[in-house]
């Protein structure tokens, strides 16, 4: 019998021949037009979903696939997939957790180097025929905080700490024994200790704006914030008023609220560093995260435990 695999992903199309050698048949439906067309038209016949977290799969699109057995989320977070229904239907979840943290934790660090070097505004200035010199500061010796110490802060972390010479502290729901970093109990304890704040937390209920005005006051006017990790964690109101006002020296994003959709009024600010949710963007990660996509499928199909299952809520 045909296994049938709806392919919500817009970013992977090179990368699919892997999950079709291994033996699937796809269904490509990378906009929200095609993906109701091809549930309402397909639905009898899908039975697993590629998904990423913020484009997720509800439980009415649950509920319109009778035979779906597996849901597999590319990348680390699943915020938008309703755990809830599909622990109902029995449905496995599996993400991609791990796979594409050396991508995004470059990107991090790629980000952070820009903004506090102001590479785009040095940039521009040569471009314009300027020779504008402008004093900035270095990031050896300086005192970054990660919030999220999971694959992706720690890849972060050790490049700041090898690479160039950072202390590191860091935030999680609970302190790890495995690391030589400093705990800090909250998210505004982290910042007041940091001239750098980087965000790699998952999104989800349990971070929602878990960066609000306090932590940005405790980040200070020196202080430089980027987030490579959901647009839910940090109150976008907040911040923007920080950016505004001065009350922070600079932010560096990869991820928004509603994408593809930017405020104007962060694009207008010259201490903001801008790219469109890319992070996670390169070759080796896509191929790697494809990968596991094809043998978390074949392993699931031939009655073997996934090699990423993500806990479902217990009701």
């Amino acid at each position: 019998m045909t296994t049938t695999v709806l392919v919500l992903v817009e970013t992977i199309n090179d990368y699919l021949p892997i999950i079709e050698n291994s033996g699937f048949t796809l269904i490509l439906a990378p906009t929200p037009a095609e993906r109701a067309k091809a549930i309402a038209t397909h639905g009898e016949q899908i039975n697993a979903v590629l998904t990423r977290g913020p484009l997720g799969l509800y439980a009415d699109e649950i509920a319109a696939l009778p035979h779906l057995e597996i849901i597999c989320v590319i990348g680390a977070g699943y915020e938008h997939v309703d755990l809830g229904a599909a622990r109902a239907r029995g449905v496995m979840v599996t993400n991609g957790a791990g796979v594409n943290a050396p991508s995004v934790a470059d990107h991090a660090m790629a980000l952070l180097l820009s903004l506090v070097r102001d590479i785009p505004g040095a940039d521009a200035s040569v471009r314009r025929g300027e020779w504008r010199k402008v004093m900035r500061p270095s990031l050896a010796g300086k005192r970054l905080g990660i919030l999220g110490l999971g694959s992706v802060g720690m890849a972060i972390a050790k490049r700041a700490a090898l690479g160039f010479d950072m202390s590191v502290s860091y935030h999680n729901r609970r302190p790890r024994s495995d690391v030589p970093y400093a705990y800090c109990a909250t998210a505004a304890e982290l910042a007041l200790v940091s001239d750098f704040l980087i965000v790699a937390t998952p999104g989800g209920a349990g971070t929602h704006q878990l960066v609000d005005r306090n932590v940005l006051e405790a980040l200070g006017p020196n202080g430089f914030i980027v987030n490579i990790a959901r647009a839910s964690v940090i109150s976008t109101v907040d911040l923007i008023d920080a950016l505004e006002h001065k009350r922070i020296a600079g932010a560096a994003l990869d991820v928004f609220d509603d994408e593809p959709q930017v405020p104007d009024a962060l694009k207008v600010l010259s201490n903001v560093v801008l790219t469109p949710h890319v992070a996670g963007l390169s070759p080796e990660a896509s191929q790697g995260t494809v990968q596991l996509v094809a043998d978390n499928l074949l392993a699931f199909f031939s009655g073997k435990p996934v090699l990423t299952p993500v806990p479902l809520p217990e009701n």
